[in-house]
């Protein structure tokens, strides 16, 4: 009789492997520190030093943004220009649509008129035409430079905040004797809620002093000077249209 095979021995199982330690869970981040809120002083019109105050971190802490304030200046400048520039083409310019000479047989170039661009008080090719620089930047944009570069000038310590604008008759000497009086002096920026008549036109006078509104103020206006002068009314104003709405934040009062 045949032998019966011999089935081969069963392997030894092989013996688990420790397992590994499982490696220490990584601490949650902690949450990003908000900006410090910046303090100024706010001065009366004689100079005086009347209590410090706390501005919004929101709108005068903000994150830079060079480009944004880069792209809002832009955006201003480009608005300013007339864009009235104009050269005469051939069909505006003078002269004559008379063919000079035939178009064979006298041995000269070819030509149709007098008013060819290659001649002499021809017209221009693709010369400037009148049109529209301004463009369109989306307010939330213009918004967010303008945070940017009213916290950059507060970092550098060119903001100064003043009571009220004392100005009772419209004389420029006024407005340069209480400038005098907080320090500034050179370009500067005066910024009030609602500007009053005598306000306006005591500024208008003053070289490298402008006056704008809180509601009218742009990166440009806080850029362009040496010192931006900040009514309280206008600050507050200023805080309340530049502090971004949280989404859905008015729909809980509203049910």
């Amino acid at each position: 009789m045949a032998e019966k095979k011999q089935k081969p021995a069963a392997k030894a199982k092989a013996e688990p492997k420790p397992k590994a330690e499982a490696a220490p869970k990584a601490e949650p981040k902690a949450a990003a520190a908000r900006p410090a809120s910046p303090k100024v002083n706010v001065v009366s019109a004689t100079g005086e030093t009347v209590r410090e105050i706390q501005l919004s971190p929101v709108v005068f802490a903000a994150k830079p943004g060079s480009h944004l304030v880069y792209e809002a200046v832009k955006h201003h400048r480009a608005g300013g220009r007339r864009g009235t520039h104009m050269t005469k083409n051939r069909a505006l310019v003078s002269g004559s649509g008379k063919k000079p000479w035939r178009q064979k047989g006298t041995g000269r170039a070819r030509v149709g008129e007098t008013r060819n661009p290659l001649w002499r008080h021809g017209g221009t090719v693709f010369g400037p035409q009148p049109r529209d620089y301004s463009w369109a930047m989306p307010k939330k944009a213009r918004a967010a430079a303008l945070r940017a570069a009213l916290s950059q000038r507060v970092s550098e310590g060119a903001v100064k905040v003043i009571e009220a604008f004392e100005v009772g008759e419209p004389k420029t000497k006024l407005l340069k004797a209480l400038l005098g009086k907080i320090g500034v002096a050179g370009k500067a920026t005066v910024v009030d809620h609602e500007p009053s008549e005598y306000l306006v036109l005591s500024g208008r006078n003053l070289e490298g002093v402008r006056v704008v509104a809180s509601t009218h103020l742009t990166a440009y206006d806080v850029i362009d000077c040496k010192h931006l002068v900040v009514s309280q009314e206008a600050l507050d104003k200023l805080e309340e249209r530049l502090t971004p709405q949280v989404r859905g934040a008015g729909l809980g009062a509203a049910r």
